[in-house]
């Protein structure tokens, strides 16, 4: 991948994050004024904690036009540590039938200086962190984190989605974009489904 194309998708990431933090602005440029205290979203992962069943959707072709997908089901168990600062998840997925394995984890971290989330992602199959982490934050219960990688040899940005954060059924998506984020393609959808903990329902 040129440099120069890394360095636009970085001026691209970094406007759309700017955007995000800053929300309306007036039409010379200048912030809009507001008397809002800003959002401290320490806790905005909180409705994440515990232990979930999933059922997944992936695109099998992405940014190729291809409309194949495959659905498969899986576990996860998210716990917080840092009083909310950080978040650790633990995702797995064993579907013979589909020939899918997969042992992650995601460790999300706070910035309460930015008020931001990076979102860090390892697979047990190549044991290391991805280089780059998806950033963002939460606005009023959908959160959006953005992020670069490859495809295939091509630049790509990324986008993690988060809905329904408020329900008994979170909705994750994640998206690509070839276009510096003009378009984007869903690739993997995750419905969620709590496990409720039995232990303490008998106490």
């Amino acid at each position: 991948m040129r440099i120069r194309g890394r360095e636009q998708l970085s001026a691209v990431a970094a406007s759309l994050l700017f955007a995000g933090a800053c929300g309306v602005t007036q039409a010379d440029g200048a912030p809009a004024a507001s008397s809002v205290a800003p959002h401290d979203g320490q806790h905005d992962f909180d409705f994440l904690l515990g232990s979930w069943k999933i059922h997944l959707k992936k695109r099998l072709h992405p940014l190729s036009a291809a409309n194949e997908w495959v659905e498969f089901d899986g576990t996860v168990v998210c716990r917080t540590i840092w009083n909310g600062l950080a978040e650790v998840e633990e995702f797995n997925v064993d579907s013979p039938e589909k020939n899918i394995f997969i042992q992650g984890l995601a460790v999300r971290l706070y910035n309460p200086k930015t008020r931001q989330w990076s979102i860090y992602w390892a697979n047990r199959k190549n044991g290391v962190f991805d280089a780059a982490p998806q950033v963002g934050q939460f606005k009023d219960g959908r959160g959006e984190f953005y992020g670069e990688d490859t495809l295939d040899g091509r630049a790509i940005y990324v986008r993690f989605a988060w809905s329904n954060t408020t329900s008994s059924a979170p909705h994750f998506e994640q998206a690509f974009s070839e276009d510096g984020g003009k378009t984007w393609e869903v690739n993997w959808i995750t419905e969620q489904t709590r496990i409720e903990d039995t232990a303490s329902k008998t106490r």
